[in-house]
Parts: structure tokens; sequence; C-alpha cells
């Protein structure tokens, strides 16, 4: 289909009430990226795009005189949205982070394919693709945005020499192995030995496990299989307690973080929803398969999550309770995922934990 039929079948979507981007890629057959790159250079009055330089640690670095911005990161199964400044934003080899008060990202940088300054009638965004065409990552501006400074770095990174990338097709990903081979008991004495949470990663490739895996295989006193609605408790409880609350949603090239409280929780339909006024939370309830509440050791003392993965075990989300670094996790919290959890293997530890 050539970029002109595709413009047309846009219209056509969005005339007829198709709202995402991706929905109408997906209705179409390809992928986000592609559907988008088909309108560099389209008319005036509907979508329009523009490629950008692919030095994209070099563009964030940039966007913090525009102020007030909501980036946006998902999965196939949630969307995190945050109103915030760009700021703090660093770059080490192909990972990149940015520790603003509100924007808190990890960003994978190898992941990122192509990036287009995106308008839409009076929405305008920047959004970041993977080789395949799925987003990584979007920004969109908002209404009290910095708009001269927003159309000024747009300018100095759109660049219109710049040839369509080179889409390639989903790889699909290896079944995993059944684990059989794994030292059990070697694995479970690296787990109880953890110093960090950052350590889990490597406790994974060392074992050669995925995370439901090494879930399964862990301790109870670790790991406790939950309801799939555990998720709804955990916000509406926060909601209802106060109780401030840290929200993980990523993909293979970016995680993106909510520090803070939750206030507005509502269900609709499928998906469970946190409609806070900087803080945006969509969630697809029928896509988790299982729910896990996991504890790590730490240096601070066992830090508590919530986990929920899909039919393939890969990870739509994760929810800790609001820490610092150097600080022990907050009661509240702990008692709140132990509420969850009805297996009498899961031991509490009733101290070691922040008023």
């Amino acid at each position: 289909m050539q970029s002109l039929d595709f413009q047309a079948a846009y219209r056509q979507a969005r005339a007829a009430g198709a709202r995402r981007h991706r929905d109408i890629a997906e209705s179409l057959g390809v992928h986000e990226g592609q559907l988008v790159d088909a309108h560099v250079g389209a008319p005036d009055g509907g979508l329009q795009a523009r490629r950008l330089r692919a030095d994209f640690p070099a563009l964030l670095a940039e966007l913090e005189p525009i102020g007030d911005v909501m980036a946006l990161t998902r999965n196939p199964h949630c969307v995190h949205e945050r109103t915030g400044i760009y700021e703090r934003i660093s770059c080490k080899g192909p990972v990149g982070l940015t520790l603003g008060e509100e924007i808190d990202l990890r960003l994978f940088y190898s992941a990122w394919k192509a990036g287009y300054a995106v308008s839409e009638g009076e929405q305008h965004s920047l959004q970041f693709f993977d080789a395949q065409g799925d987003a990584v990552h979007k920004i969109f501006l908002r209404p009290n945005s910095h708009r001269e400074a927003w159309f000024a770095c747009m300018t100095r990174w759109a660049d219109e020499s710049l040839a369509a990338p080179h889409w390639v097709e989903s790889m699909a990903k290896p079944s995993p192995g059944a684990a059989a081979n794994t030292d059990l008991d070697a694995f479970r004495a690296d787990w109880a030995s953890m110093r960090d949470t950052h350590e889990f990663f490597g406790l994974l490739m060392k074992h050669g496990l995925t995370r439901t895996q090494a879930l399964r295989a862990a301790e109870p006193r670790f790991a406790q299989p939950l309801d799939a609605h555990a998720a709804r408790a955990v916000l509406q409880a926060a909601a209802g307690e106060g109780t401030p609350i840290m929200v993980f949603v990523g993909n293979p090239g970016c995680i993106q973080i909510h520090s803070g409280p939750v206030q507005r929780v509502v269900v609709m339909g499928p998906w469970l929803n946190v409609l806070d006024e900087r803080f945006n939370l969509h969630l697809r309830e029928d896509a988790i398969a299982e729910a896990w509440a996991v504890r790590k050791p730490t240096s601070d003392g066992l830090v508590s999550s919530l986990e929920l993965f899909d039919t393939q075990g890969e990870l739509i989300a994760q929810f800790f309770g609001q820490r610092k670094p150097g600080k022990p996790e907050r009661c509240a919290w702990r008692q709140l995922i132990d509420r969850l959890v009805h297996e009498p293997a899961w031991q509490s530890d009733p101290v070691g934990c922040a008023a």
C-alpha cells in the first residue's frame, strides 16, 4: 500500500470514529510507525509527520525549556501517561535516564529506530518507534507548554532529507525452556542474598529463567500468586488510604514510572484506569493472565511489589510502595500487599518497614 493509500485509509478510519493511531494501523495490517511515516509530506488539514534526526538522547536533552508536556509509554496491555518536565536527563552508552520530579524514565536507545514530529489539528507530539514500528515513547504538547520552544526544537531536529526507515517484521519470541536443569537450591539462595532490587535481572540471566519461571520457583516467602484483579484492589486501597505508590510500565525501549499518590480509580469495561490530573493509567484487566506478590531482599529491608503478566509471560506492569533508596518501604504498603495474600506459607515481616 502506497503512502497516499494509507493517508486515505487513515482519513476514512478517523471519519468512522477511530481514535488511536495504533488501532487504525492494526486494522490496516501494519505497525503504527509505518502509518505515521506514510504521513510525511501529507497535505495540511490532517495527520502530518516530519522525520527527526536520530540522536535521540541529544533531542530529549533539549526539551526542558518547553516546560510541561505529557509523557506516554505503553505496551500492548497498559498505557502510562505522566505530565511534567523533562529534566535531569543523562545518557551512558545506549541507556538513558530522565529523573525529573514527575517525568521519571529509563530509556533503552538501542531499541529506538525512528522519531517523528507529528501534528494533527491542535495536537502536537514527538513519537518514537522501534525497528518493527511499535511505539516506544511519545511526548505531547500541553496547553501550558512553551509553544515557541517546542516548534523551535522541531525545526532544529526535523530533516526533510531523511529517507523512510526500513521496517523489519516482528520476530516470534522463542518459547522459554522448562527450566528443568536449573539448580533451584542455588537460585533460591541467590534470591535470599540479594541486596538490591536491580540484581533481579542478573539473577534471571545467571539461572536461565524467565520472570514467571523464577516466581514459580521462588520460596513462598518471596513470591505468591494472586487473583487477576489484584491491581484493582491495590489501586483502590492506595487511593482510599492515601498510600503513595510507584507504577512501572514499559516496553523494550522505555520504562516510565509514576511516584506518588493516586486518587481517582475508575473501571470502564475491561479497562482499569487512574484518571488523576497529572497521572493517567489505562490497564486491560482482561489481559492479565498472572498476578504475583513479590518480595526482594535489599540492604534497606524487604521490598514488596505487585507484578502483572500476560498469557505470554510478558510483564505488563509493576506496583511498589513509594520510597527513596536508603529508606525502608512503608508499612502501609507492605500491609496492603499482605492483605492480598491468602496462602499461609506467606510469612509477613512484622518489622523493617517505615511508618
